[in-house]
């Protein structure tokens, strides 16, 4: 009679220290199928969509199959959720901006960007020699092309192979992975960006460019031809969102103050002339490139990237605005949407 009230009593113990486990276990697959589910819904009502066109200032972007689509989901716990094209590889664009400018700010500090390049929005396009002339290079977002080229200048290294290198290797960490030059994208943006090159001399001219303009243009043009694929930046936004430490491999790429300046960049200047839009409908900082690809963060939860070609006249992604706009409101994941208690 002991011995069963004793086994009894044990499967009881055992019983209870269970449950706490099984519920969570239950939460989680509850959670995951939430993510999954609206990734799949996005998808597929908007698959079909035709609006906007491919990037044709750059000829390599003009030739990219505009029906590829792609969605990634990536939390800061290391859950992956996809669906569609998430393989295909393209140029990151601008996106790489907010990967230098943590590399800049981790190295140097934040209050160099503030004073050496600025962090305020122009409220000019994104390549405007306008907003240089009128600021005399001064107040130049590091999202916009000025600013992005004057960044790239301060990334750390006394040579071009130096700078490089140090951009590539940040792009590596964020993503988990060795990436790689589109050559064909950079040769064709090489060929066709007299503009940045114009701007860069222009920086020059007023002591806001910190390198040789020529050479700070071109590495800013190859580290746009970084080809990656919509998990790489899903994964490289939930790095953001991990507070700048890598969810896959556990490695800390940046700093939390690092990562915290740089979202705040994110939100006021990510997605060009319509960042204010962005902000006020979907709540999150963001980043889009004109190869098609868009990055979002959901500060402490995950990361979410779109690759979809189509842009519409500001260069973002259309399909990728969308798709992430409507999976942030069925998970009611916009950080200012406050329910009441």
């Amino acid at each position: 009679m002991k011995h069963l009230i004793h086994t009894l009593s044990l499967i009881l113990v055992i019983s209870i220290c269970q449950q706490p486990n099984t519920i969570a276990q239950k939460q989680r697959k509850k959670q995951q199928a939430r993510i999954q589910s609206a990734i799949n819904q996005a998808y597929d009502q908007l698959k079909d969509l035709q609006e906007g066109k491919n990037a044709d200032y750059i000829p390599a972007l003009a030739q990219v199959n505009s029906d590829f689509f792609g969605i990634a989901v990536v939390t800061v716990d290391g859950q992956v959720f996809t669906k569609g094209d998430i393989d295909e590889l393209f140029s990151i664009q601008s996106i790489s901006k907010v990967f230098t400018l943590a590399r800049v700010i981790e190295d140097s500090g934040a209050t160099t960007i503030e004073e050496k390049v600025g962090v305020d929005p122009t409220g000019l396009k994104f390549n405007s020699i306008v907003a240089v002339e009128l600021r005399k290079g001064k107040e130049i977002n590091p999202f916009v092309n000025p600013g992005a080229i004057a960044t790239t200048s301060l990334v750390k290294g006394n040579t071009y192979e130096a700078k490089w290198n140090h951009i590539l290797e940040t792009h590596n960490a964020f993503a988990n992975r060795t990436l790689e030059v589109n050559q064909p994208v950079y040769v064709s943006e090489a060929e066709t960006n007299q503009r940045n090159q114009s701007i860069a001399m222009l920086l020059n001219s007023y002591g806001r460019i910190y390198f040789d303009p020529a050479q700070s243009t071109d590495i800013y043009t190859r580290q746009c031809a970084i080809n990656v694929n919509a998990r790489d930046l899903a994964v490289m936004a939930a790095t953001l969102a991990n507070g700048g430490t890598n969810p896959l491999s556990g490695s800390t790429v940046v700093s939390p103050q690092t990562n915290a300046h740089v979202l705040s960049v994110m939100a006021i200047a990510g997605l060009y002339d319509d960042a204010g839009k962005w902000l006020y409908h979907v709540g999150l900082p963001a980043k889009s490139g004109v190869g098609g690809g868009i990055i979002a963060v959901v500060p402490g939860k995950f990361g979410i990237a779109v690759f979809a070609p189509p842009l519409d006249a500001q260069g973002n992604s259309v399909k990728g605005a969308k798709a992430i706009t409507q999976i942030i409101q069925t998970l009611k994941a916009n950080p200012y949407l406050i329910e009441p208690n």
